[in-house]
């Protein structure tokens, strides 16, 4: 079988008759001992295969049988330079604006193939291409033309593609120049005019506002030129939502002629001045931020304009982090999820373009993250189109030092993503990029690359100076002319304009931009400077007992039909059995508890019940990491999967489970953007197991704690971190609650330790309820392991049936005397389960009584002053927990309880300080476990 992946035809095609009996003698001979034959031949045999026909017809045919006799050699010659041509011509290319690197030709010389001119003259140009332009007659002509299409301002890498049918049309695409636009003299001119206002904006910036950073875009100008031909092609392809994720660098720019931010309101947040009162009046930009604020090289914006809606998202300084929060919005803007089963997706609707750094992208490991999850049915969007705008250079480090590829794009290949790279002074260029993948992305739904390569103008920040780190670099950019210089030049060589036209542009945008900013000041006199108060609303938080109930005759019929399967599906028959004990709870209640994971699922079901679709992401989610949940399940005989709740009764959305990629980082921003564009229901993300959340921690710290005080953006995520120490070692017992804890403030999210089934049903319905209200924010729950099936966690169907989450819950048995507390015990989660099982009724313990903290933030501080005042002889406050006095809650909740204890003792127990979250062996875990409950629960002499 042959092993060519990389041309058009099989090689063999192009012999026939004598010529194609001496291939195929030759072959045999390579196979008996390839030292029998040229050593060019065994190569191409050890690279083509066996001579395969795949069959010629028409003008092919002919030129084959035109090939005189005995040619073999120089034909076989000519296919691998032609070969060559299109896969190393990106080392020959024109891509490098600066003209510092050196173009390589060697591999697509003739006299590397042992070929001349006249050798290639004999031979017709069908041979080699299917598509023959009429300009090209010969071989030469065919060579010659392929190096002018692959070694030009555009260099292509479409070798790794395994894919025959892709690969194939875009060799077609590119040999063919279907894809290329043309440009009228009308078209040019707008073409500078657009490249006049990017430079011309970054100018008068540099000049008004000296010294003020702005992460400027110069060098790399026509990626605002890129990014406005993939609008157009968007919009002219019914697209309905593109949305963009990029870092600071040209993020101004971007704003300002993509999104349409007016030029005043950029002014302004340059100025120091409220840039809402010049927002355009007919709402078609949106813009939010928080009260505390973000520089204005990290905000995003929508616009909604009349065909296709726009969106930029917003980044914090972690340059590639955005990309998978961009890719799950995506996916929510792709999605219905109105109806019951799984929700519906076109990936037509919407696409993101993911804008990389040249040192970022092979630099950041959320890059590839990215990429691996791109086709997965969970997380794919039907490709997205990434750009890398290429400074060449990152912060003051050159890219010897970056990387160890030669492209920037490289890492990509291993997902068989095409590249592009584009020299950026080329605007006409860099439009046919754009439209080869856009093109791309439409037809084969996956990603592609455009490695747009230019310069930066200055040094990091407009302060710096880049010649004291990268002199050689910096003396050739301060000569180079600016893209404008050179289009502008171009187009007066070409009699489209003349050189006074051009310099009259450039004044035409300055005058443009100072009216702006003489707008700015004029109307800006009298603005009140921005106060950083956190919002009323916001402190209000949660409106508190927000009833969560369900109807009983809900919850049974619900429960029939979850264990109800098709007739033609088969229950592993253990798991069958396991199922079927959740009858018990409504048949024989004395028998049988609603545990966490049925309490969960009657959860979700409720929810699709009232129009509230769930979403379910993470490693292992269908059936859990304890084998606790098992809402996908799988048939026995024929591997087929079913859903039960995709079939439940009056349900009014959808619900999916997704089993995730062996990822933490980028799958939390996936989830965080997709809950940014869905406002309707639940999306939750579960770690394997807690400890391996901090993978995703800069997620945490940028956007799910702080992107409502930052940005004014709202999400409802849902976080389930197992969390408990069960003997299992360091990294498998404990969430880091105490991070999450640290980064609790302004009422941000809500955080949660729970040692209730019940609770657990009422949070998650009280989630459900705030989701797209002024109330939203993200859920964090350290969730149970050993407790899953633990009968005091368990729940009746009455507890289901009425009231709300409690923040708080008092341990059954104790405190039944209060004249006789000497001592109140607070503890979370598994801890308190821990004191639950030693005091069972409370018989002799009269001396304490115990409270659950079920939510650690907001610290329910009035629900406990209540509790504590009950007590009068309780002169000690101790704080139980499991993990290490310097992790855990205690160092938070310490301040709340030195408000609130009126002269009482604070005690802690627990473990003392450790640097690992906890011992390495099941014997010392019990032990110690043994001791925090004893020291607890001991009635003081």
């Amino acid at each position: 079988m042959s092993n060519n992946v990389n041309a058009h035809r099989s090689p063999y095609d192009v012999f026939s008759g004598p010529n194609l009996g001496y291939v195929m003698e030759m072959y045999e001979n390579f196979k008996e001992d390839p030292e029998s034959v040229s050593p060019d031949m065994a190569e191409f045999f050890r690279y083509y295969g066996a001579p395969v026909m795949t069959g010629t017809t028409g003008a092919h045919a002919q030129a084959a049988a035109e090939v005189p006799e005995g040619d073999f050699g120089k034909v076989l010659a000519a296919y691998t330079l032609i070969d060559a041509i299109r896969n190393y011509g990106h080392l020959a290319a024109d891509i490098y604006p600066l003209k510092d690197r050196p173009r390589d030709t060697t591999r697509i010389e003739l006299s590397y193939y042992g070929l001349t001119e006249a050798d290639l003259e004999k031979m017709p140009a069908a041979l080699f291409l299917q598509e023959v332009p009429a300009t090209v007659e010969t071989g030469l002509d065919a060579v010659n033309y392929l190096k002018s299409l692959y070694t030009g301002k555009i260099a292509y890498e479409f070798g790794h593609v395994i894919d025959e049918e892709e690969r194939k049309w875009l060799l077609s695409q590119v040999e063919t120049k279907a894809y290329k636009p043309t440009f009228n003299a009308d078209e040019k001119k707008e073409l500078l005019e657009r490249l006049t206002k990017v430079e011309g904006f970054e100018k008068f910036i540099h000049r008004t506002f000296i010294g003020a950073k702005r992460f400027s875009i110069e060098g790399l100008d026509t990626l605002v030129t890129f990014l406005e031909e993939l609008v157009r092609r968007s919009e002219s392809d019914a697209v309905k939502k593109m949305l963009i994720a990029m870092a600071h660098r040209g993020r101004l720019n971007v704003l300002t002629h993509i999104l349409n931010k007016p030029y005043e309101m950029m002014f302004a947040e340059f100025a120091g001045v409220p840039p809402e009162p010049f927002l355009p009046e007919d709402g078609s930009l949106e813009v939010t931020s928080g009260w505390y604020g973000d520089v204005k090289y990290h905000m995003g914006a929508l616009y909604k304009g009349e065909a296709m809606d726009r969106f930029l998202a917003y980044n914090p300084s972690h340059l590639e982090v955005a990309n998978p929060v961009i890719a799950g919005q995506t996916r929510a803007a792709q999605e219905d999820t109105s109806q019951p089963g799984a929700p519906t997706r076109n990936e037509k609707d919407a696409y993101a373009i993911m804008i990389h750094g040249d040192a970022a992208f092979p630099g950041q490991g959320i890059v590839p993250e990215t990429f691996n999850f791109s086709r997965i049915e969970g997380y794919r969007t039907g490709g997205s189109i990434h750009v890398i705008a290429n400074n060449m250079i990152g912060f003051t480090t050159e890219f010897w030092d970056s990387r160890s590829t030669m492209y920037s794009s490289d890492p990509a290949k291993g997902f068989e993503v095409p590249v592009m790279h584009v020299n950026a002074d080329d605007p006409e260029a860099v439009i046919e990029s754009a439209a080869l993948a856009f093109e791309y992305r439409q037809k084969f739904g996956k990603d592609i690359i455009v490695d747009l390569i230019g310069y930066r103008r200055y040094g990091h920040n407009e302060m710096d100076e880049p010649l004291v780190t990268n002199p050689m670099m910096y003396h050739l950019v301060h000569k180079h002319p600016t893209v404008r210089e050179l289009y502008g030049q171009r187009l007066v060589e070409e009699g489209v304009m003349t050189a006074e036209q051009v310099e009259e542009l450039d004044e035409k945008i300055f005058k443009l931009m100072q009216a702006a900013n003489d707008r700015v000041k004029e109307e800006s006199k009298d603005a009140e400077p921005h106060v950083n108060d956190t919002p009323a609303i916001v402190l209000e938080g949660i409106e508190p007992n927000i009833e969560t109930g369900v109807e009983r005759e809900r919850l049974e019929k619900m429960n029939e039909e979850l264990l109800t399967y098709p007739e033609d599906f088969t229950v592993f028959s253990k798991l069958g059995r396991i199922l079927q004990r959740r009858e018990l709870p409504f048949t024989n209640p004395e028998k049988g508890k609603i545990d966490w994971a049925h309490a969960e699922q009657l959860a979700f079901g409720s929810m699709l019940q009232e129009g509230k679709p769930v979403r379910l992401s993470g490693e292992d989610v269908q059936r859990g990491t304890f084998a606790h949940r098992h809402l996908v399940l799988n048939d026995e005989k024929t591997g087929k999967q079913y859903t039960p709740l995709q079939h439940i009764s009056d349900a009014k959305a959808s619900i999916v489970a997704y089993n995730s990629p062996l990822t933490e980082f980028a799958l939390v921003g996936f989830e965080w953007g997709y809950t940014l564009e869905n406002k309707k229901g639940l999306t939750i993300w579960e770690a394997q197991y807690g400890d391996f959340a901090n993978m995703a921690q800069a997620m945490f710290d940028q956007f799910v704690a702080a992107s409502h005080s930052k940005w004014g953006q709202q999400s409802g995520l849902v976080l389930l971190l197992p969390h408990a120490y069960e003997g299992q070692g360091p990294e498998h017992s404990s969430a880091r609650l105490e991070r999450f804890l640290q980064l609790s403030a302004e009422n941000n999210w809500t955080v949660a330790n729970i040692s209730s089934a019940a609770n657990y049903f009422h949070v998650l319905r009280r989630q459900a309820a705030i989701v797209g209200t002024e109330q939203e924010r993200p859920l964090v729950i350290m969730s149970p392991k050993s407790l899953l099936r633990h009968p005091l966690v368990g729940a009746d169907v009455e507890d289901l049936t009425k009231g709300s989450f409690q923040t708080v819950l008092e341990q059954q048995g104790t405190g039944q005397n209060p004249e006789k507390v000497e001592k109140i015990l607070f503890a979370s989660g598994k801890m308190a389960i821990d004191l639950a099982e030693q005091v069972k009724d409370g018989e002799g313990f009269d001396h304490l009584h115990i409270v659950r903290v079920e939510q650690l933030y907001p610290f329910p501080e009035a629900r406990i002053q209540e509790i504590i005042a009950r007590f009068p002889n309780a002169k000690k406050l101790v704080w139980v927990q499991e993990e290490p006095r310097n992790m855990g809650s205690y160092s938070y909740a310490l301040p709340y309880l030195l408000d609130i204890a009126e002269g009482r003792t604070i005690e802690y127990v627990g473990r003392i300080h450790r640097a690992s979250p906890s011992e390495g062996d099941g014997a010392s875990h019990t032990k110690e476990q043994k001791r925090i409950v004893a020291d607890a629960l001991k009635k003081d002499e």
